[in-house]
């Protein structure tokens, strides 16, 4: 448990103030009390009830400003939250490897079909926004829980060459940045104004990356830097590493080309970062890094998935909700201490009434 503004604290030096203060007035009143001289008189005067009775209001007071003290210090709790109150960035590799037939009809076609069903099987409530990266990643869909326009957006991929795992994490921290202000832009200097507060160590954010890619980093930020960027924010990143480990020959149709018609690469040497068409020393960059992305799931506190077809694509989507049904998150609770407060007011008047006035 924590709190937002630690300082409101300081207002609970007040209750031992006014304790004070009622002890030394009791004190005062039982001397002025004794100066009359018929001192049975005055008790015979004085209603019958115990004597603790008196101070109950008094006590149920001073509990109702401690608690508003509390309450005005903003305390928060680490609670786990269902994804349906979530955010979920999809990060989909277009490179062109993607192009491979070892998983018909070939790689991309078969992860925008597992994709849609997954989008399709999500909370309505859940956001879901969309990154595709090839040479450079770009936010497709921002955030949002209509469909109609993630799931146009997925009839419409079209590759490129290269692939930037790295720089698709840091756009999906950016398009999380955008929704939830604890969680810092990639670029301190994007979001402007006050740097969010530091996320307590071991915490995490409400918002996950699930990353799709066939493929190993080849071009921009190192994944190894984007996590560790990701992990001071408490963004968790699920990778998939999609693909055998046999690519054969690649093969898109003119819409995957972008309109420049179909194209067959074969032989697995698609073009690859920096222009050329590879031989045996690109075939490393047509299956998927395991190494790297086991490292970004460690470091971000995510957890790492293989799929070796469009089955185990589907059947890995079909469980991630699963694996992370529930995310962590700051919940402020000032409501609380706020309604005990309200109760024990309640209380004191009915006390105040019930045990300190005269009787008629």
């Amino acid at each position: 448990m924590g709190v937002q503004w630690p300082l409101a604290l300081l207002s609970l030096l007040v209750v031992p103030l006014l304790v004070v203060a009622y002890v030394w007035q009791n004190r005062r009143r039982r001397r002025q009390a004794v100066r009359h001289s018929n001192v049975a008189l005055i008790r015979a005067a004085a209603p019958k009830r115990a004597a603790w009775k008196r101070h109950v209001p008094f006590a149920l007071v001073l509990a109702a400003l401690a608690l508003l003290g509390v309450a005005a210090a903003r305390p928060q709790l680490s609670l786990d939250v269902p994804i349906s109150d979530s955010t979920i960035i999809l990060a989909l590799d277009v490179s062109g490897s993607m192009c491979s037939t070892d998983v018909a009809p070939n790689r991309l076609s078969a992860a925008e079909g597992a994709v849609r069903d997954f989008v399709k099987n999500q909370d309505a409530d859940t956001r879901i926004g969309l990154v595709v990266f090839s040479g450079f990643a770009q936010l497709t869909v921002a955030p949002t829980t209509e469909r109609d326009a993630l799931l146009k957006s997925l009839e419409g991929l079209t590759t490129g060459r290269g692939t930037a795992i790295g720089a698709a994490m840091l756009k999906s921290v950016d398009a999380i940045s955008e929704v939830d202000p604890e969680v810092a832009p990639s670029d301190p200097g994007q979001g402007g104004g006050a740097a969010p507060r530091a996320r307590p160590p071991g915490s995490y954010a409400p918002e996950i990356v699930v990353l799709l890619t066939d493929g190993a980093n080849t071009t921009g930020v190192e994944p190894a830097d984007a996590a560790k960027a990701a992990a001071e924010r408490g963004v968790r990143v699920y990778p998939i590493g999609f693909g055998t480990r046999n690519p054969a020959a690649m093969v898109c149709s003119a819409a995957q080309l972008g309109g420049r018609g179909f194209e067959s690469y074969g032989g697995g040497s698609p073009p690859v970062a920096g222009g050329g068409y590879g031989g045996a020393s690109a075939r490393s960059y047509l299956v998927a890094d395991e190494g790297t992305l086991r490292q970004v799931a460690s470091v971000t506190g995510g957890q790492y998935f293989a799929a070796d077809d469009a089955g185990g694509l589907q059947n890995v989507l079909k469980d991630l909700p699963r694996t992370i049904a529930t995310q962590q998150r700051e919940v402020e609770v000032s409501v609380v201490p706020v309604a005990l407060a309200a109760l024990l007011l309640l209380g004191a008047l009915w006390a105040a009434a019930r045990w300190t006035a005269f009787p008629h």
